[in-house]
């Protein structure tokens, strides 16, 4: 059996910045954002990850996965990612903030998406520093949702390799 390769596939869509290189200030704004937040790398990672699940996006999934990797994450974690409100793996700000995307990312026919019983829940794992950062990882994710799923970038290039053209 051969191991899949992503020399192979192509974006539906070229690189967006030679169109709109506006766009590299706004996510490097986003990213610094995020790098200089009082949140874990390992839980925006976490949290970004269960958004690619959600969305059905094979590059977040596939990014979030290898950053995962990189630092150090276990594959139990990580699989577990998928099936978090069952797992034992995770802290519980790691749980809330996998709570929060879910909230965020999915629709409730039933009333509002973040209800304040989970804000509660939330805010009393992180201040208010803290749930911006987290609130920031979460918009991150939702800036690049287009791209991801209409452009669809090359799922484990580096960004700027990760269009064909």
């Amino acid at each position: 059996m051969s191991t899949p390769t992503t020399t192979h596939l192509r974006s539906r869509m070229p690189n967006p910045l030679p169109f709109l290189p506006e766009m590299a200030e706004v996510g490097e704004g986003l990213h610094m954002a995020l790098r200089n937040g009082p949140i874990s790398p390992t839980t925006i990672s976490l949290l970004q990850l269960r958004a690619g699940q959600l969305l059905g996006s094979t590059y977040f999934t596939i990014r979030e996965t290898g950053n995962l990797r990189r630092i150090g994450e276990s594959e139990e974690r990580i699989t577990a990612v998928a099936t978090w409100r069952d797992a034992t793996y995770f802290t519980g700000p790691e749980r809330v903030a996998l709570e929060l995307v879910e909230a965020v990312l999915t629709p409730n026919p039933a009333g509002e998406r973040v209800p304040d019983e989970l804000y509660v829940k939330a805010s009393a794992h992180y201040d208010d520093k803290a749930m911006w950062s987290l609130i920031m990882a979460i918009a991150h994710i939702g800036f690049f949702t287009p791209a991801a799923l209409i452009a669809k970038p090359i799922p484990g290039m580096p960004p700027g390799q990760n269009y064909s053209e």
